[in-house]
């Protein structure tokens, strides 16, 4: 491998010929070689449009020329499109402010600022990583900045559109569904009729629920701590700075993005991240409840519950032939825990804010966007290869009702709840109907016995209601 020289600081080092960056990202390198894994594309295409509006703000101001604004602009602007994500090499596990991040990209964007002036990699002309790319900034109101705007753009193109995909596709079941009596489950026992239609419209507001949580998280981060610099007390940047760059960044997200009420809270904490993460969490929570009960509903096909027929989408055993599985509910609990795990790693992170700056940056970033990518394609897979195709068993959801004795809870107006409690363990241990038990006893004559004992009467006045996802 070629390589030139490269200064910074602390000296000389050898860094690849055809690389962006420069010294201080080659040791970031050679001192991390951890994960090898490097930080998520999206945050780096995030640090890339923060770049770009500090650079528009400090021109506003006269700090910065139009010729190096530009110049950095559209480097910058690179960045965030994603066309020099190979120039980001620094691991996930670095310096907890993420300093070696914020450098990799000061010295990126002014190579390639120099490039684009046609002078020599590493010249520092006309841009200097510092004094140009970096002024009125600091790491450690630069990282966190790229935090909030990073993950703010995956939870709004990347969750938010799954969550309202699941929701719609569950709120379409439930109304298909909405005709279809069947019995009632409450801990895993047999429980009073209602409608699959029913139990689909909870599901449906579980996930419309959970856009609702995704749009929160979204707001918890609307406060940026860009223009805090060192310490949170704005030491060398211009008093508008902070504001100018917030509303280049609202306008190139279309997101509503302000400076922080309280600098030493915008960077000494990072409690609007663990309130995202609680978000994720509870929808990951939610998730894994509506992915198990389908699961468990299309147990079977002649041995389980057997209420819903999923769709089959592959073999589901290497030894019994003709064997389907519920794999999209099996991958979407999968993810729903790894996510929560995610997610518990960022609230420990949290926790981990000395004084004026929290150390564990770079891995709240790396958790935060694994999380969202994880949990919106696991969402979207499942509501498009399992949602969409399910079919309900009709007739074995009315034999459940018919079979139940769970029916008797209607006679408790009529014969009390005593009396009703003995028809039912009688009518079990005897296999007789419940019908019959009343009868023979005279606790009833059939006509209102029978107006009683019809699942119809007893599924409330919403059977016919929409679900209303509520998204």
């Amino acid at each position: 491998m070629t390589t030139r020289i490269e200064r910074d600081s602390m000296g000389e080092m050898q860094v690849p010929a055809d690389a962006l960056y420069g010294a201080s990202t080659q040791r970031a390198v050679l001192n991390f070689p951890i994960s090898h894994r490097p930080l998520p594309e999206r945050f780096i295409r995030g640090l890339g449009l923060v770049k770009l509006a500090a650079a528009q703000a400090n021109e506003e101001l006269g700090l910065l020329s139009r010729e190096k604004s530009l110049l950095i602009q559209q480097a910058a602007r690179e960045v965030a499109d994603g066309l020099l994500n190979r120039h980001f090499p620094v691991d996930v596990f670095q310096t907890g402010s993420a300093t070696s991040t914020n450098t990799n990209a000061n010295e990126v964007i002014a190579n390639r600022a120099s490039q684009l002036a046609g002078q020599a990699i590493g010249s520092r002309k006309p841009v200097h990583p510092n004094d140009d790319v970096n002024l009125g900034q600091s790491s450690n109101d630069v990282i966190p900045t790229t935090l909030h705007v990073s993950v703010a753009i995956a939870l709004n193109e990347l969750l938010l559109p799954s969550m309202q995909k699941l929701a719609e596709a569950l709120e379409t079941k439930s109304r298909e569904f909405a005709g279809i009596m069947k019995i009632g489950r409450t801990h895993l026992m047999d429980a009073t009729p209602m409608t699959l239609g029913q139990e689909f419209s909870g599901y449906a507001r579980q996930a419309g629920k959970g856009t609702v949580r995704v749009r929160k998280a979204i707001e918890a981060l609307s406060e940026l701590a860009i223009g805090g610099t060192a310490v949170g007390t704005g030491i060398n940047r211009h008093p508008e700075f902070p504001a100018r760059v917030c509303t280049v960044l609202s306008r190139e997200t279309g997101l509503t993005f302000k400076e922080a009420t309280n600098h030493f809270e915008a960077q000494g904490a990072r409690d609007d991240a663990v309130e995202v993460a609680g978000h994720l969490a509870t929808v990951a929570a939610s998730l894994t409840k509506i992915a198990s009960d389908i699961r468990w509903l299309g147990s079977g096909p002649r041995a389980g519950i057997g209420e819903l027929r999923l769709p089959a989408t592959q073999p589901g055993s290497s030894i019994m032939p003709g064997k389907v599985n519920p794999v999209m509910s099996e991958m979407l609990i999968q993810v729903c825990h790894y996510v929560q795990g995610l997610t518990q790693t960022v609230q420990s992170c949290g926790r981990d804010g000395q004084f004026e700056l929290n150390v564990t940056l770079p891995l709240m970033a790396h958790a935060l966007h694994e999380a969202i990518a994880c949990l919106a394609q696991g969402t979207t897979v499942f509501a498009e290869r399992c949602v969409a195709g399910l079919d309900a068993d009709v007739d074995r959801c009315r034999s459940f009702v018919d079979r139940s004795l769970m029916l008797v809870t209607a006679l408790n107006p009529f014969i009390g709840y005593d009396a009703a409690a003995s028809v039912a363990k009688e009518a079990h241990s005897t296999g007789k109907t419940l019908r019959e038990v009343v009868l023979a006893r005279g606790l009833l004559d059939a006509e209102p016995l029978d107006r009683a004992l019809d699942p119809g009467s007893m599924i409330g006045p919403h059977a016919g209601e929409s679900a209303g996802h509520g998204a």
